[in-house]
């Protein structure tokens, strides 16, 4: 029986790849187990500078598993809270990685699966991406997911989405804000995450895997004479940092940084 989730490494590089082709990735307790604890474990790994996260064949991930959901169905509602904390934990995990993160997506990307997408920091997609938060079909609603997805598309086309369960394309996906960039094909979007991955490499570690924390506090803050002094310090304290002052001095000495491959 084969894993169902594939760490794949290369060089500073770390693949998770969803390995359920069959039931197209979709979700259930092993998997979300495997895949929080290899985020966990890249989380930990200083010489992995980038995580891309992918599904192996025509889907990235179609959601919860059928299987899965009957059983969650017949469960009580303490087993079905801590079973949704598990996913919630996965979801937390996978936004506040202190490493830079790619979801590469094809095919069906529904429920939990859109919530990988909105959790990672950049997201391509090929133009024929299906996506949908079809929980309300069922009487549900994408309740973990949602300050993920929330964040990437806003209040007004959540109230949408949520509501009415129904699938859209990857254009609308792209305008709504859920992706950042479509390409035509798979080997587009190979070549496309691979342009983002030697961008990240390019930049500062610290610098690439500090970014979401600064966009998360100063989004979040209002008392705008802390944020100003709160953004001072940080930037003092990257200049002199190791990081800064290698950055800093191979600009003014035009040479290439110690940390680009």
């Amino acid at each position: 029986m084969s894993h169902p989730l594939l760490h794949l490494r290369d060089g500073a590089v770390a693949r998770l790849r969803l390995n359920r082709p069959q039931l197209h990735n979709a979700f259930d307790a092993t998997l979300i187990a495997a895949l929080t604890g290899a985020l966990e474990s890249v989380a930990a790994d200083p010489d992995v500078r980038v995580v891309v996260v992918e599904g192996e064949g025509a889907s990235f991930s179609a959601g919860a598993d059928l299987n899965w959901m009957r059983g969650m169905a017949t469960a009580s509602e303490e087993e079905n809270r801590r079973d949704s904390l598990a996913l919630a934990r996965l979801m937390r995990t996978l936004d506040e990685l202190p490493k830079p993160t790619i979801a590469r997506v094809q095919g069906a990307a529904f429920g939990g699966g859109v919530g990988l997408v909105a959790c990672c920091d950049i997201a391509i997609a090929t133009a024929n991406a299906k996506f949908g938060l079809t929980e309300a079909r069922l009487g549900l609603l994408p309740a973990v997911i949602s300050p993920y997805v929330i964040e990437a598309i806003g209040e007004r086309q959540a109230r949408r989405w949520f509501a009415t369960a129904e699938m859209f394309d990857a254009a609308t996906a792209h305008r709504i804000g859920l992706l950042h960039e479509l390409v035509d094909d798979e080997a587009a979007l190979d070549a496309a995450v691979q342009r983002q991955i030697d961008l990240l490499l390019k930049a500062g570690p610290v610098a690439a895997a500090g970014a979401k924390a600064l966009v998360r506090r100063v989004a979040a803050r209002t008392d705008r004479d802390r944020l100003d002094a709160d953004n001072a310090a940080l930037i003092a304290a990257l200049r002199v940092s190791p990081e800064g002052q290698e950055g800093l001095g191979a600009f003014l000495d035009k040479r290439t940084p110690a940390w680009q491959p």
